[in-house]
């Protein structure tokens, strides 16, 4: 099963990346997903069920220790025909 999760985290800061915006950067770069896209008011990643469910965990337990305030996540199974 493939697996597409978009999400933002909080507060939001546009005058400089907050640090739990670098955090999500980081851990969503170096999981081994397909596709990742990041940008300023929300990020997108896919791949294997598998990667993405442990680059979730790891995205909740670190941007939360880095001081996100909110994550707000969802997560799509991908029609094989999306790839």
């Amino acid at each position: 099963m493939r697996l597409r999760v978009e999400f933002t985290t909080e507060p939001f800061d546009l005058d400089e990346a907050p640090a739990h915006a670098l955090v999500a950067r980081e851990v969503v770069e170096a999981a081994e997903l397909d596709a990742v896209d990041v940008g300023p008011f929300g990020n997108t990643a896919e791949g294997g069920a598998d990667a993405v469910l442990t680059a979730v965990d790891a995205l909740l337990r670190k941007t939360l220790e880095a001081g996100a305030t909110r994550v707000s996540l969802q997560v799509n199974v991908i029609a094989e025909d999306e790839k």
